[in-house]
């Protein structure tokens, strides 16, 4: 059920260990969350071009995470603590590239979400 975004400014795609993030995202918020790891889909999407604050030099990393509706605001915060940790854990700073880490919890409906495996 969870469904993770990581968004990253293409100059991070060396820098960004993206597989291990994503492993490490199932296997610590899972618990959290009482999702199976089975359950996780992450997917990442590099930026090719972004402009941060008045134009320098600058990357960024975004992390949406979506959970089925029903969660406390204090569990969904310590996703995003965790989540912003393990993000900092996967990223090797690059050298004159200040680079802004945010994350994003939010609902997904539970009423809409559909799910199959075939």
């Amino acid at each position: 059920m969870p469904q993770i975004t990581v968004e990253y400014s293409a100059e991070l795609g060396g820098a960004l260990d993206r597989r291990a993030l994503a492993l490490a995202l199932h296997r610590t918020v899972g618990p959290l969350v009482s999702a199976e790891v089975e359950a996780f889909k992450t997917r990442f999407r590099q930026i090719e071009e972004s402009v941060i604050g008045d134009g320098s030099p600058a990357a960024m990393v975004h992390v949406r995470i979506g959970l089925l509706t029903g969660r406390s605001v204090e569990l969904k915060q310590e996703v995003g603590r965790v989540g912003i940790g393990l993000v900092r854990d996967h990223l090797e700073p690059v050298e004159g590239l200040p680079t802004q880490l945010t994350l994003e919890v939010y609902d997904m409906d539970r009423d809409q979400y559909q799910k199959i495996v075939i």
